[in-house]
């Protein structure tokens, strides 16, 4: 135990034209049941009325820092959030989201049942769907709950790939200041959004020595809405989240990970984002041919043989577009994957949910033509 639930939270929130929603995240954050915080918000030149909203939030409340700089893009204010923060804990929340209000208390709490020192905290979240219809606005567990218990000892992401596997959640976390600096963690300063909580999440999961696990959400996160992703208007959108996960693998490989259970779920993340750019933009792109060919290129056949929960058409997928001969491999283990799925589907949110989830996730794959 380490007194940690009662250390000061730097709570970093980058903003970029969030007024709409920028109220609901601040409120949210500053009636956190742990008082002991400070709000870092970083206007990254928004053009509406974002800074204004904080700079009255910081007239009433003296926890609100404003910092307003030129735009430079998530990763960038994030890293300015960093730089300025001085809490022993940093997490970030983005401005068109909201957390509940006991969030870090419980959180820190959790942390200080351990004699270890830890360095990250990390929770599920719920899924906000059609978020910008209040009659169609719906709230799920995200695929994180229930998917691994909570935590009796600290573990490195080895024991507990899922972590990498799934959204790169980096809000749904608390990371301990110290170490984010001892390891020279940063953002990639890529322009605009840009994905930049992809290698962040490698970088932060990667190093940590421990890791805790707290089985509890307490982030809402808006998801994209349906349709918003579909058919990229300029080619570096299409390549994006390829660029991202080689820039993953340019990570893990410099930290020198050999952990073929940390690779296997980087590779499973890879397929992830190469069956959803077929989704969003088609097969017959360009773009998409070559960068998932250039994806694929990086794996290592034998390992994505043997991922478990890669699907066996997503395996025969790979060895078609990379040619030669295919390894050898059981569907024995994705089938027991779909069994364990479906029950822990109906177990967290009910039978009618696994219809909804085939629909969401293996009919749009079938129109893929992959």
């Amino acid at each position: 135990m380490h007194g940690d639930s009662q250390s000061l939270v730097s709570v970093i929130v980058p903003i970029y034209n969030a007024e709409k929603y920028l109220g609901q995240c601040l409120d949210s954050i500053l009636s956190q049941t742990h008082n002991n915080l400070e709000v870092i918000c970083i206007n990254d030149g928004s053009t509406d009325n974002s800074l204004s909203i904080i700079r009255a939030y910081a007239d009433e409340d003296p926890r609100v820092r404003v910092i307003d700089k030129k735009n430079g893009g998530y990763g960038q204010g994030c890293n300015r959030g960093i730089e300025a923060a001085r809490g022993t804990w940093i997490s970030v929340v983005e401005p068109d989201d909201w957390i509940d209000p006991k969030m870090f208390q419980e959180m820190l709490e959790f942390a200080d049942t351990f004699d270890q020192v830890i360095d990250i905290i990390k929770t599920p979240w719920t899924d906000v769907h059609n978020w910008n219809d209040p009659k169609k606005q719906a709230s799920y567990p995200s695929l994180m709950v229930g998917r691994l218990k909570t935590s009796r000892r600290p573990f490195k992401i080895a024991e507990h790939t899922v972590i990498m596997e799934l959204h790169p959640s980096i809000w749904s976390a608390l990371y301990r200041r110290d170490f984010i600096n001892e390891k020279h963690i940063r953002f990639i300063e890529y322009p605009g959004a840009g994905w930049a909580d992809n290698p962040f999440l490698v970088e932060t999961l990667c190093q940590a020595d421990s890791i805790v696990y707290l089985d509890k959400p307490f982030y809402n996160y808006r998801c994209d809405l349906p349709g918003s992703t579909l058919n990229h208007a300029t080619d570096e959108a299409v390549a994006r989240p390829f660029d991202r996960w080689l820039d993953m693998l340019k990570i893990i490989e410099r930290l020198g990970v050999t952990d073929k259970r940390v690779i296997g779920a980087h590779y499973l993340r890879g397929f992830n984002y190469t069956f959803g750019a077929i989704f969003d933009d088609g097969w017959d792109n360009p773009i998409v041919q070559k960068k998932t060919r250039e994806v694929f290129s990086k794996m290592d056949p034998e390992i994505v043989a043997r991922i478990p929960n890669l699907a066996p058409h997503r395996k025969r997928f790979f060895f078609s577009v990379m040619g030669g001969v295919p390894q050898k491999y059981s569907t024995l283990p994705w089938a027991k994957h779909l069994a364990r799925e479906a029950l822990h589907t109906a177990r967290t949110e009910g039978p009618l949910s696994v219809v909804r989830k085939v629909r969401r996730v293996i009919v749009p794959e079938e129109r893929s033509e992959a």
